[in-house]
């Protein structure tokens, strides 16, 4: 990805309060192979080819998919990791080619009911290059995923709380 400091991003952001501390959280985000559990485009195709290579669960796990139309072709790698952050390259190839960071964010909040919980801040950045601009014309982009990262969330809050 391009460094952020010289390249303008539009961006979607969603958030929620997970019932846990952020190191379950971290794990689940991070090794791809347990994405199908909590992601939102998992199942949008059953017949997606996924391929996983590297160390899950650590910088430089790697992930690639390729599906019907709707689910696509791309890529991903987790390109950091701290105890409250994990941060993402994705790459799609098809339906259309683009380059995105998306970023979890992860703060410990008080939480009276439980033994803490954590703020997972879910963002997606997408650089503004002429064919998005173009696109966003057309297309809210926010309101065309903003709704996939909400379910995307209730489901990995539903998959961490379980355990």
């Amino acid at each position: 990805m391009t460094d952020t400091a010289s390249t303008a991003y539009s961006s979607i952001e969603r958030s929620t309060v997970i019932r846990s501390g952020p190191e379950p959280i971290v794990d689940v985000l991070a090794d791809f192979t347990r994405w199908p559990e909590w992601s939102p485009w998992e199942g949008t195709d059953a017949e997606t080819k996924r391929t996983y290579a590297g160390t899950q669960g650590s910088v430089g796990a790697h992930y690639t998919w390729e599906g019907n139309r709707k689910a696509g072709a791309g890529s991903m790698v987790v390109t950091r990791m701290t105890p409250g952050t994990v941060e993402v390259d994705l790459t799609f190839s098809r339906p259309f080619k683009a380059s995105n960071r998306v970023i979890f964010d992860l703060t410990p909040v008080a939480d009276a009911s439980s033994d803490g919980a954590t703020k997972v801040v879910w963002t997606m950045l997408s650089p503004k290059t002429t064919r998005s601009r173009l696109m966003g014309i057309f297309l809210n982009i926010d309101k065309l995923v903003g709704g996939d990262f909400d379910k995307g969330l209730v489901a990995l809050k539903a998959l961490v709380e379980r355990h």
